[in-house]
């Protein structure tokens, strides 16, 4: 396979991609991320990922696999970004508190010869126990998730959060394996 090329400054997302392949560049996209509205569908977070893997492989002069992705975390049919303050993440965790959301990962490959792209979604489930105000502080305090969409990261949130996970955990922190592997599959030669 061709070189591949990471447009993530994510840590998350090269973790996950360094457990399958050891070979690869960062890169990070420069795309600005923007939703018209927060009402969720699937084209706009592939999207957002493809947009990413484009910015990146058209900067490139090298021959390559670009890898953009992007993560939502969804409640009620609305997009949780990333927040924009601490009181945007209390009042999103509070909103999650006691109920079951989703969070989708989009993965885009693009190959920089051709500019072929293949695009997979994946979809987790994630329920929250019911938070108090102050597991919810401990949590923004000591963990700062200002970067993360829905204002947390699954892999560092303390005891009493998660009822209840169905799906990859490896797509809610970010990337899932299985559904970059398939991603990747068509460009083997």
């Amino acid at each position: 396979m061709k070189k591949l090329v990471l447009a993530s400054n994510s840590p998350r997302r090269k973790e996950i991609l360094k457990k399958l392949y050891t070979d690869f560049e960062i890169i990070p996209s420069s795309y600005n991320e923007v939703l018209e509205n927060n009402i969720f569908t699937y084209d706009k977070i592939e999207n957002l990922a493809y947009s990413k893997a484009l910015a990146v492989a058209k900067q490139i002069k090298f021959s390559a696999i670009v890898i953009g992705a992007d993560t939502v975390v969804v409640l009620d049919n609305k997009v949780l970004g990333k927040p924009k303050n601490r009181e945007d993440a209390f009042n999103m965790l509070r909103s999650l508190s006691g109920k079951e959301h989703f969070v989708v990962t989009s993965v885009c490959a693009i190959d920089t010869d051709n500019m072929r792209k293949k695009i997979t979604s994946t979809t987790s489930y994630v329920e929250f126990e019911e938070l108090s105000d102050e597991l919810i502080n401990y949590y923004i305090d000591n963990f700062k998730p200002f970067d993360k969409a829905g204002s947390y990261g699954i892999q560092e949130l303390p005891q009493g959060f998660i009822k209840n996970i169905g799906g990859s955990f490896e797509n809610i922190v970010g990337l899932c394996p299985k559904a970059l592997k398939k991603t990747l599959s068509v460009f083997k030669q």
